[in-house]
This record gives structure tokens, C-alpha cells and sequence, in this order.
């Protein structure tokens, strides 16, 4: 037995602006709290297929997904190709609508069965889409209506170093991050749990330059040796949302490794956390410099593990 869900949201801010919002999920992971990472295996304009890793009940949940975007219709549809129990099936559909007082209706549907359509199954599914949905929702409109072009609030770079020595080194340095403390300066504690096989949950205590010190919690997706994403479930004040990736290149005689952050900056504390005079080309600066300098630091020291194990 099929079920459906339909939530909406009238939002201050023009539908093609919170429509490339939803189009585009390499930013997920920084703007929607419950998404940890989404891995593209195909892609164009108008369709697109890939798996998502998300937080669903408190869990980090897998499942392939096919897109279709629908520019000139403010439309996108997906379909889970293969679900994650106790979810059978799930399909939906992202509408954006211009509202007839201005600003733009969003409606997110979904239609869903369940494994043996159990009612207790039901009942679970429902509840995650009645919690996880408002929240999407409230995230699309938090950075439609900041007020400045999305580029400039959700923004990705990284850093790269060329290590003299095995992949397979690099990637054991980053994933073993509970001998961080020992190894890297700027890292005072290390919490790390394996929840399941390539997933792992991780509570930092990273040291600042001004001697105070600042805890993160982390879902860490481990891909050996290929890759390592991340996202940060309570991210510092200044930022609305923050993921990483780590990712590991073998180039036959040594290899590459690459630090990457997408974030999204929260204007409203931008002066805040950095001072009255402050801009938000000034918040981006400060956390270009704040995360990628403790990336490349990271860089560094696994460059030279790899080096010494060769």
C-alpha cells in the first residue's frame, strides 16, 4: 500500500533561487541538516542519479537515487532506486510555485511503501519525513532570503599536496583520527566510534590560535582508499553548515591528497563572531584561512607519514 506526505512553505525569495537551491546537491550537505554526503554516479542537465548517505532517526541511512530537473517547470522528481529498510519504495517531487502574495511556495511530496506494509514501519517513515521535511524546508528558505547571491553564503575550496609515499598511508593517517592527539598539534582529543563498517562518529577538541579550545562532532563515511567525507553536526557560530572530504589519488609513484570544505556562512552572525566593522567577504576570509590552514597542517603531517613508511 502506497502513502503520501505533502509538506509546504511560502518562502520571501524568488522560486529560481530556491529551485537551483534543491537542483543542486553537492551543497547539501552543508545546507540540509539530516544530509551527510551525496556521491554522483551519473549526471546532466536533466536527470542525474547518485547516493545519498543521510541521518534518518538518529542514523546514518544509504540509498541510490534518479533525479529529474525540470528548470522551465520549477520541478524536480526523484525516485530511490534501491531503499534502505524498513522504506520498500520512495518517490516524490520538489514543486516551487509562485505565491500570489510574492515569494514562492514550496511543496515537497513524497510517496512511500513500506517493507510487508507494516504499520509500525509505517508509522517510523512517516514520523521521519513529518521531522525531516519542515526542516529542509526551513533550510531552503534560511539561505534564499539571506539577503546576498547563494554563491557567496555556500562556497566550496580546497587544498592539495603531492605526498611521497603509498595512498594506502595517506588514507590510514587521516582515518585513524584517534591518533590525531599524538600526531597533529592543532588536535587536543579524539573520540572516535566505528557505528558500522566505513561509518564512524567522531568528537574533536581542536586547539585555536588564541589557546582556548573547540569541540566538534563529526559522521565521518569512510571509502578506503578512495575517499573520506564529513559532516559536522553542530557547526561553530559563524557557519550554518559545514562537510568535508578527504580524498586520496594514487599516482604511481606517490600520491595526491586533497582537503575540500563546502560551508555555509550565517550573515546574521557574521559580525557577531568577528566585530561590528565586519563583511561577509571578511567571514570568508577568516574561515578560508580558520579551516583550510588546520587542513593543510593535516596535509602536511600525513604527507610526511606516508613519506617515512615508504
Amino acid at each position: 500500500m502506497s502513502h503520501r506526505t505533502e509538506h509546504t512553505l511560502t518562502v520571501a525569495a524568488p522560486p529560481r533561487v530556491l529551485y537551483d537551491l534543491a537542483a543542486d546537491v553537492t551543497r547539501w550537505p552543508a545546507i540540509f541538516a539530516p544530509t551527510v554526503y551525496v556521491h554522483h554516479l551519473e549526471r546532466s542537465e536533466s536527470a542525474e542519479r547518485f547516493q545519498l548517505w543521510a541521518l534518518v532517526g538518529g542514523e546514518v541511512a544509504t540509498w541510490t537515487s534518479r533525479r529529474s530537473l525540470d528548470a522551465a517547470g520549477l520541478r524536480i522528481g526523484f525516485t530511490q532506486e534501491r531503499s534502505q529498510a524498513p522504506i520498500a519504495s520512495m518517490s516524490g517531487e520538489w514543486i516551487f510555485r509562485a505565491a500570489a502574495g510574492g515569494g514562492t511556495e514550496i511543496v515537497l511530496v513524497h510517496e512511500f511503501t513500506a517493507v510487508g506494509d507494516d504499520p509500525e514501519s509505517v508509522r517510523w517513515i512517516t514520523e521521519a519525513l513529518d521531522r525531516n521535511s519542515p526542516v529542509e524546508l526551513a533550510a531552503l528558505a534560511r539561505i534564499g532570503t539571506t539577503g546576498h547571491p547563494v554563491e557567496d553564503v555556500v562556497f566550496t575550496f580546497a587544498d592539495r599536496v603531492p605526498v611521497d609515499g603509498a595512498v594506502a598511508d595517506a588514507y590510514e593517517f587521516v582515518n585513524r583520527s584517534d591518533q590525531w592527539p599524538q600526531r597533529l598539534p592543532h588536535v587536543a582529543r579524539v573520540v572516535l566510534r566505528e557505528v558500522s563498517p566505513g561509518t564512524q562518529d567522531m568528537e574533536m577538541d581542536t586547539v585555536t590560535e588564541d589557546g582556548s579550545t573547540h569541540t566538534t562532532r563529526s559522521v565521518r563515511i569512510c571509502t578506503a582508499v578512495e575517499r573520506i567525507v564529513y559532516k559536522q553536526l553542530v557547526p561553530p557560530r559563524l557557519l550554518l553548515g559545514h562537510s568535508g572530504r578527504w580524498l586520496f589519488t594514487d599516482d604511481g609513484d606517490g600520491a595526491t591528497v586533497t582537503a575540500e570544505h563546502t560551508v555555509a556562512i550565517d550573515p546574521d552572525r557574521v559580525r557577531e563572531v568577528l566585530g561590528a566593522g565586519a563583511t561577509l567577504a571578511d567571514a570568508r576570509d577568516f574561515v578560508r584561512s580558520a579551516l583550510g590552514g588546520n587542513s593543510r597542517t593535516t596535509l602536511a603531517h600525513a604527507g610526511s607519514y606516508a613519506a617515512a613508511r615508504r
